[in-house]
């Protein structure tokens, strides 16, 4: 799984934040690297430098085999609960996404042989 890491000017961190995120995202979402080829993380910070309440946003856009690109955003007081509440969700949206492709006795389904 290749993991790229994109900020806007007002994130500060640099390297060292780039590879926590990197780290991070390979420990959370291991289960799925079969799976994944791309994982691409954008960090903002809303208000642009002002202090708010939620003003750091993560969003997330997940590469998947044989599949849609999954993308999930959240927003928290500073950068590290809004990437865990990302990847939380992105964990969820593969979960979901992927489940549907087999049956309660892991056998493929109709939808699975359709695709």
């Amino acid at each position: 799984m290749q993991i790229q890491v994109n900020t806007d000017d007002h994130i500060q961190g640099g390297e060292s934040l780039a590879q926590w995120v990197r780290d991070e995202a390979s420990s959370r979402l291991g289960r799925f690297q079969d799976h994944i080829t791309r994982l691409e993380v954008f960090l903002t910070d809303v208000d642009g430098g002002k202090s708010g309440v939620n003003d750091k946003r993560c969003r997330l856009e997940a590469r998947v085999v044989n599949r849609q690109p999954l993308t999930v955003t959240a927003e928290a007081d500073n950068m590290n609960n809004a990437f865990i509440g990302a990847v939380d969700k992105l964990a969820r949206a593969l979960d979901t996404d992927l489940g549907r492709v087999k049956d309660r006795n892991g056998r493929d389904t109709i939808r699975a042989a359709q695709e």
